[in-house]
């Protein structure tokens, strides 16, 4: 399952095994100050996410990137089941090469709390 941390000033999402085959990468990191806003969802996102690059097995798990018909790029982990992180970024550049990143964890809750406080520091 793919994991989020916060150290420092940074995000980064892990994903192990075979998840980076399917993602494009082993990890992803952004900058605490590169994230415009979060939100917890409680669940699996019905969305058109657009054209991807990954794997989607339907209605239980979609994990790669998403390039949505107006130009939004995501990078996507998620799994039905588990609240869902919307992180929304300042810009691509900021992003590093991403719009927004779409992650299911059990921890969203407490990840949401930490981002925020660390956006205001």
């Amino acid at each position: 399952m793919t994991t989020l941390r916060v150290e420092d000033h940074v995000l980064t999402l892990t994903f192990p095994g075979w998840e980076r085959l399917m993602a494009g990468r082993a990890a992803h990191s952004v900058a605490i100050t590169a994230i415009d806003s979060v939100e917890m969802l409680p669940g699996w996102s019905s969305e058109i996410l657009g054209w991807r690059s990954g794997l989607v097995i339907s209605g239980f798990r979609k994990l790669g990137t998403f390039r949505h018909p107006d130009g939004t790029r995501r990078l996507v982990s998620m799994t039905r089941g588990l609240p869902l992180l919307r992180i929304r970024l300042h810009d691509r550049e900021a992003g590093a090469g991403f719009d927004e990143l779409l992650v299911s964890t059990p921890d969203a809750a407490e990840l949401v709390a930490r981002l925020d406080a660390r956006a205001r520091l």
